[in-house]
Formats: structure tokens, C-alpha cells, sequence
């Protein structure tokens, strides 16, 4: 290995781990250490450095592991950072959604009801028939006899809304319940046009659906892929 292909893999193994420790940790949180935050500014520069390098990258098969590994553990830390997003919505007293692998939720809450709709990245079709089933509630209910909120899900119990299975057609779900071929959640969650598009789009349905009143605490997550 040259020396400077060493030290871009230090410089770019020391942005991982920095951009690790800091995605692990509340976004907000003033005891983040500054040079995190300042050393995972400039990973997105390091990764795309060795994106363009391809497979001319001058690295051992040890040192490509590592940093795969580091990769790996990265991304794991980066999911359930994004997936934070959606906590602390009003009402509270909601259980978070479970967000569907291989897709994504777009949730806003109106009128003490927290409204969310599962979307389906392409390739991927939903487990149940719901054409006509454009999102799902959580709201108070008295079904055992104590007030609770819950979750109108197709599925039993919990906070399961929908799965997105692997599928040649996708035939389960509205038009508007999936992702485009070349825009999938996560594609789409890194733009803040497409994501605007998808938030406002899913408010647009929910008034014509009779939905009333201000639409806040919107959000969009991921599941894993």
C-alpha cells in the first residue's frame, strides 16, 4: 500500500468512527464532543473520494475489510439515528410505528391523532390487500375497558402497520404507496424536495379524506433494506 492510500484509509477510518459515536448520541446533545461533529463533516467528501476511486483503491484485503466492517457498524448507528426522527410526536402516548424494511412511513399527527402511511420501495409489494387503505391511526380507545392509544393496524396488537415483501408486481397498495423505481426512501429522504413532496403530498390525501385541522409533527423514516 502507498503512503498515501494509508493515510486516506486512517483519515477515512477516523471519520467513520467519529460519525459513529456521534450518530449514536441525541442530535441535540451539547456533551457530543466538538471534533466529532467536525471530523463527520467531512466523511461525505471521504466516501465519495473513495467512490470514484471504484476498485482502484490501494488497499489490502485486511485494511478493505475493516473498513467494511467500520461501514457496517456505521450504518446500523446511522438507521437508528433517522429512525428518531419520529419520536416525541404528539400524542405521546402512541407507540412508535414499526417502519417496514424495504420501505418507509410518512407520519403527521392532527387533531390528537397520529396519522401514518406505509410506503413500499419498488421491487417490493405490501403482505395485505389495502388499495383502499391509504394510512393507519393511532388514537385513544377504550376497548378493554381502560382508555388506551392504539393503533388501527391490520395486524393484531402492537404497532405493526404494514410489511413490504419482495414481489414482481406491485398490485396491494394505492398508486401513491410506493416509492418510484429510482427514488426509494432513502433516496428520497436525502432530498429535501423529494421528501417535502412525499410529506405534502400524504396531507393533501388526508384532506381529502375529510382529515381536519393543522397537520405538525411531520416525518419521514426508513426501514432497513
Amino acid at each position: 500500500i502507498t503512503e498515501q492510500g494509508a493515510r486516506f484509509l486512517a483519515r477515512t477510518l477516523v471519520w467513520l468512527c467519529s460519525l459513529a459515536v456521534w450518530s449514536s448520541s441525541a442530535a441535540q446533545d451539547e456533551s457530543i464532543p466538538h471534533n466529532c461533529s467536525s471530523q463527520a463533516g467531512n466523511l461525505p467528501a471521504a466516501l465519495k473520494e473513495a467512490i470514484d476511486c471504484g476498485e482502484n483503491l490501494p488497499w489490502s484485503s485486511q485494511q478493505t475489510a475493516a473498513l467494511l466492517l467500520s461501514v457496517r457498524n456505521l450504518t446500523d448507528s446511522l438507521h437508528k439515528h433517522q429512525l428518531r426522527e419520529c419520536q416525541g410526536a404528539e400524542p405521546e402516548k402512541c407507540p412508535p410505528a414499526e417502519v417496514p424494511d424495504n420501505g418507509g412511513l410518512v407520519c403527521v399527527t392532527v387533531a390528537n391523532k397520529r396519522y401514518c402511511k406505509p410506503l413500499c420501495n419498488d421491487g417490493y409489494d405490501f403482505a395485505f390487500i389495502r388499495r383502499s387503505r391509504l394510512y393507519d391511526v393511532c388514537s385513544e380507545r377504550n376497548i378493554t375497558g381502560h382508555p388506551e392509544y392504539r393503533w388501527d393496524s391490520q395486524y393484531v396488537g402492537g404497532n405493526k402497520l404494514a410489511e413490504c415483501n419482495k414481489a414482481s408486481f406491485q398490485v396491494s397498495g394505492a398508486k401513491t404507496a410506493y416509492f418510484t423505481k429510482d427514488q426509494d426512501c432513502l433516496t428520497t429522504k436525502s432530498s429535501s424536495r423529494l421528501q417535502d413532496a412525499v410529506v405534502e403530498g400524504f396531507k393533501a390525501e388526508l384532506e381529502k379524506e375529510g382529515v381536519q385541522g393543522e397537520a405538525r409533527y411531520a416525518c419521514l423514516v426508513c426501514g432497513g433494506q
